[in-house]
C-alpha cells in the first residue's frame, strides 16, 4: 500500500497538474449527492483538452469491453494528444505504455496511473456542458483500488470489464462552476 501511495504521489507531481489552474473560489466540483442526472455529453472550453478527454473515454470504453487491440489504438492516439499539451508530456509516456502493452492486464494496470493524471487535469478544466464523473473500484489493483472518468454515472468498470462490470461507485462529480 505504501508503495502504491508513493507511486501515486510521484505521478501527481509529474502529471498534467502542471497546467493552468482555475481561480480560487470558482469550485468546479460537487459531491455526488448534489450532482444532477447523468450526462453523456461533455464539452470542454479548450479544444486540446476536449480531444484528450474524448481519447481517454475511447480508451476507457475499450478496456470496459476488454478489447485489447482497440485499447492499443486509442492509447496511441491519446499519447499524441497528451504529448502536444504542455504539462502532460509524462502522462503521454503512460499512454505509450498502454499502447505497447503485451496484454490487457498490463493495459489496465497502467490505466490507473493514466487516470490519476488526467483526473487532475480535468478537475481544473473549463467544462461548458455536462459533467465528468470520477469513479472508483476498491478491488482494482489487488485491493489498492483504481479510479477512472466517465461521462455518465452508470458504473462500467475498465479494470475488470464483464467480470465485475458494476464494481465501483461515483466518488466525485466535476462540472461547470455555477
Amino acid at each position: 500500500m505504501r508503495k502504491y501511495l508513493a507511486v501515486m504521489l510521484i505521478a501527481g507531481i509529474v502529471s498534467c497538474t502542471n497546467t493552468e489552474k482555475k481561480v480560487a473560489g470558482n469550485s468546479d466540483t460537487t459531491t455526488t449527492a448534489a450532482a444532477s442526472a447523468a450526462s453523456t455529453e461533455v464539452e470542454l472550453k479548450e479544444p486540446k483538452v476536449q480531444s484528450i478527454y474524448n481519447g481517454y473515454i475511447i480508451l476507457k470504453d475499450a478496456l470496459v469491453a476488454t478489447k485489447f487491440d482497440e485499447a492499443k489504438k486509442a492509447a496511441d492516439v491519446l499519447k499524441a494528444d497528451l504529448a502536444s499539451y504542455k504539462g502532460c508530456e509524462n502522462t503521454a509516456l503512460i499512454a505509450g505504455k498502454i499502447a505497447t502493452a503485451s496484454d490487457i492486464a498490463t493495459q489496465r494496470k497502467e490505466f490507473t496511473s493514466l487516470s490519476s493524471d488526467v483526473i487532475a487535469l480535468f478537475k481544473h478544466a473549463d467544462i461548458t456542458k455536462g459533467a465528468i464523473f470520477v469513479q472508483h473500484c476498491p478491488m482494482a489493483n489487488n485491493g489498492d483500488g483504481g479510479d477512472w472518468l466517465s461521462s455518465e454515472q452508470k458504473i462500467q468498470n475498465p479494470y475488470y470489464g464483464d467480470e465485475m462490470m458494476e464494481c465501483g461507485r461515483v466518488v466525485e462529480t466535476i462540472k461547470t462552476a455555477l
